[in-house]
Formats: C-alpha cells, structure tokens, sequence
C-alpha cells in the first residue's frame, strides 16, 4: 500500500496523511501478520503540517514552538 500526501494540499490533509499510513502500517502487521517497511520521506512535513493546524485551532506552541499534542 501506499499513501502519500503533496504540499499544495490543506495541512489538516498532510497531517492525516503520516497518521493514516501508521494505521496501515499497524494493521499489516497485527492482523495480517505481514512484515512492513514504513518510510517517512520528512518527518519535518508531518511536523509543519501539525503547526500549521494547532494554529488554526487556536492551540499555544510549546517553548520551543511545535503544537502542544507533538
């Protein structure tokens, strides 16, 4: 399988998208018993994606200045 997200999508989107192949991920492995190779091109997308929404919804960064829930 094979999920994927671009960078001119909504970041609620792109946010999803790490997430959504997790699950995936987790499900061939636990159900199917399959072996599984996850591959996160830049995790650094997945990160500005989550900024991106924390600050739609109003949420404070941490000190550092990610989203609260990273």
């Amino acid at each position: 399988a094979l999920v994927f997200g671009q960078m001119d999508e909504p970041p609620g989107t792109r946010l999803r998208v790490a997430l959504s192949a997790l699950t995936m991920a987790e499900y061939f492995r636990d159900v199917q018993k399959q072996d599984v190779l996850l591959f996160i091109d830049n995790i650094f997308r997945f990160t500005q994606a989550g900024s991106e929404v924390s600050t739609l919804l109003g949420r404070m960064p941490s000190a550092v200045g990610y989203q609260p829930t990273l």
